[in-house]
């Protein structure tokens, strides 16, 4: 068996040759294809890539419109506030004005027309009174200071007892 021609063993070899070939040519062949089916898959991934980026400029543009919109918003309440806080500043201070000339009408003393000494309080329900009373002097809280609308009201009091005094 061994004496084959040469001619016959070089063209045996040259079988075995084009079959392992054809057998990397197929195996080569599937590489081919998985890397075009993942070429696929990467250019849908690009594309959606691209449509979520442009999603998000649009959101962020109108993220900013909001942003300035929010700004602009705040800037006028602000203004607003500022103005309502300068009006009643300038209506607080006319009213001590207002107090003041009460108190010169009335013939008191300035201090004493912004914080009369005796005013009368207001009697309090016995049911308001009750717990003040079971509170004890340790969680009674140092009066408020008076509102201009209360100095207005004790100033107006002292000037009707005062003209009393001097009609009787």
């Amino acid at each position: 068996m061994l004496n084959l021609p040469l001619s016959l063993v070089i063209e045996g070899l040259v079988a075995i040759l084009l079959v392992i070939t054809i057998g990397y040519c197929i195996l080569l062949n599937s590489r081919l294809k998985r890397l075009r089916a993942d070429e696929e898959g990467l250019r849908a991934t690009i594309a959606e890539l691209l449509t979520a980026t442009e999603i998000a400029e649009r959101a962020i543009q109108g993220l900013r419109t909001t942003s300035a919109q929010c700004d602009q918003t705040l800037g006028q309440r602000l203004h607003q506030a500022n103005q309502v806080s300068e009006e009643l500043s300038t209506k607080l201070n006319s009213a001590g004005a207002v107090v003041e000339r009460l108190g010169k009408m009335a013939g008191l003393p300035v201090g004493e027309a912004k914080a009369p000494a005796a005013s009368p309080r207001p009697i309090q329900p016995a049911a308001n009174r009750a717990p003040a009373a079971q509170a004890g002097p340790a969680t009674q809280s140092a009066p408020a200071a008076p509102s201009p609308s209360q100095r207005l009201d004790d100033a107006a009091r002292a000037l009707q007892d005062r003209l009393q005094r001097v009609a009787s």
